[in-house]
């Protein structure tokens, strides 16, 4: 049996991972979820699991350094899977002290106490994988032809970006400086079910079926990657377990989408899936997008070439765009009582 430490694991992407790995590996798996339960991190993701044998959870923040020490060290961990981190762009402009305490300063505690812990055991088969994101090679020109691959320099445009190319490279210094097990995934922009109304898809999805306004940045034509949640946990956990220490792999959708299309898509999508006799349908119209000011950096084009490892690895996209994204507005017009628990902030209350 194997165990995954997942950091982060309450939050999107990390509770679909823990899902995903509850659900490929059987009674093989042992996962303990780290998660400090900041506001994104929604236990409400996870309630359908919470009394598996193979899952547990442990709430600790890993700008705790004490705390994450003793975490380690009470748990014989075969993987790590760091998801844990402040991820939203508009929140990092108004505050970057917050992500670079938890995105940097607590990526160098995990990072020193997995060391630790590994070093005092046979550490040949154990494996670190921090999940980075394409932000931190900046920007793309609108040209289509471009794209990000693993030899693009880092040029970060935000707060957000530069805290994680900040991890990045530091999980990545690790591994030349002291020969630790450690390798990195970077990742276009996720989307489906369990993901934070903050994000873009599901504000668009949240604020249509409440007949509110969609706010869109600028013109709108800023291009996104899309990538589906399933597929990004299957290539992360390829690269785990076959993928090469020292190494970073592009995870990547091929599926590059202006912001003013996805708003349009989704209209549409809702329109579809509603029956005609449901109120919400006739106010779900384009007169809901309302044009804001940019955003501060906001980067033109986001695209990644995941040639990689589709070739090293045999990894690529099996959910295409137009089957992933009715999938995610499915779940959320299903799942009506989670949306309202984000939203009222009731979704808390265990956390407290």
């Amino acid at each position: 049996m194997k165990t995954y430490l997942v950091t982060g694991g309450a939050g999107f992407i990390g509770s679909n991972f823990i899902h995903y790995l509850l659900e490929e590996c059987g009674n093989d798996v042992r996962v303990i979820n780290l998660d400090a339960l900041t506001y994104a991190g929604n236990p409400d993701n996870l309630k359908d699991i919470e009394k598996d044998p193979r899952y547990s959870f442990v709430q600790a923040d890993l700008a705790d350094r004490e705390a994450v020490f003793n975490i380690i060290k009470a748990n014989p961990i075969d993987y790590v899977v760091h998801f844990a981190a402040e991820s939203h762009v508009d929140n990092s402009i108004k505050d970057p002290a917050v992500f670079i305490r938890t995105n940097v300063l607590g990526t160098n505690n995990l990072l020193d106490a997995v060391k630790e812990a590994w070093e005092t055991e046979a550490a040949k088969t154990k494996r670190f994988l921090y999940v980075s994101t394409d932000e931190v090679y900046g920007m793309l020109p609108d040209d289509g032809v471009s794209f990000f691959t693993e030899e693009t320099p880092f040029n970060p445009s935000s707060p957000y970006a530069a805290s994680k190319a900040a991890a990045d490279m530091l999980v990545m210094a690790y591994h030349k400086t002291y020969g630790f097990p450690a390798l990195v995934t970077n990742c276009s922009n996720n989307y489906g079910p369990n993901q934070f109304p903050e994000k873009f898809i599901p504000l668009i999805i949240t604020n249509a079926l409440k007949g509110k306004k969609i706010p869109l940045y600028g013109s709108g034509t800023n291009i996104r990657d899309w990538l589906f949640v399933k597929d990004h946990c299957r290539g992360i956990h390829m690269a785990l377990l076959n993928g090469k220490c020292g190494e970073r792999y592009n995870i990547g959708g091929h599926n590059e989408k202006r912001n003013i299309e996805i708003i349009k898509i989704i209209i549409k999508t809702l329109r579809e899936l509603l029956p005609e006799n449901d109120e919400r349908r006739s106010k779900i119209t384009e007169e809901l997008i309302e044009y804001v000011p940019d955003r501060k950096g906001h980067d033109v084009r986001y695209a990644i070439n995941p040639d990689k490892i589709k070739k090293e690895l045999g990894w690529e996209v099996e959910t295409h765009f137009e089957e992933g994204i009715k999938k995610t507005v499915e779940w959320y017009i299903n799942n009506a009582e989670w949306c309202e628990r984000v939203l009222d902030g009731s979704y808390r209350e265990k956390s407290t």
